[in-house]
């Protein structure tokens, strides 16, 4: 799911086969974004910036390498700015489309999400 930052807006849905990592479906999804765009994501797309440089995504942490007060206070910031994204996400469930398990025709699910999309626009 694409979101604009300043209006909140959902600009692009994409769904998947069966469960799939979140980088992997990014790269099926041939969704091309700008260069100069930068892109707030959590930690399921790990390798995302190696493809995109102006990529954030927090730091994770190992036990043998755990994380420093910068790159805590970083993680805080990315996570800070991710909160809106997470919102509407949990809008989109509250729909029961991703939450749970979809028992309609598979090959409407896509047209259905996007007019749960287009509703939460619409509600902006």
């Amino acid at each position: 799911m694409v979101v604009d930052k300043q209006s909140h807006q959902i600009i692009c849905t994409h769904i998947g086969k069966g469960r799939r990592h979140d980088y992997h479906l990014y790269k099926k999804s041939n969704v091309h974004i700008h260069e100069q765009t930068e892109i707030i994501v959590d930690t399921g797309y790990q390798g995302l910036q190696d493809i995109h440089f102006k990529t954030r995504k927090p730091k994770k942490k190992s036990k043998k390498n755990p994380l420093s007060k910068t790159e805590k206070k970083n993680n805080h910031v990315i996570s800070s700015d991710r909160v809106m994204v997470e919102h509407i996400i949990r809008k989109i469930k509250i729909f029961r489309i991703m939450g749970e398990r979809y028992r309609n025709r598979r090959r409407r699910f896509g047209l259905r999400l996007n007019l749960i999309a287009a509703i939460y626009n619409l509600e902006l």
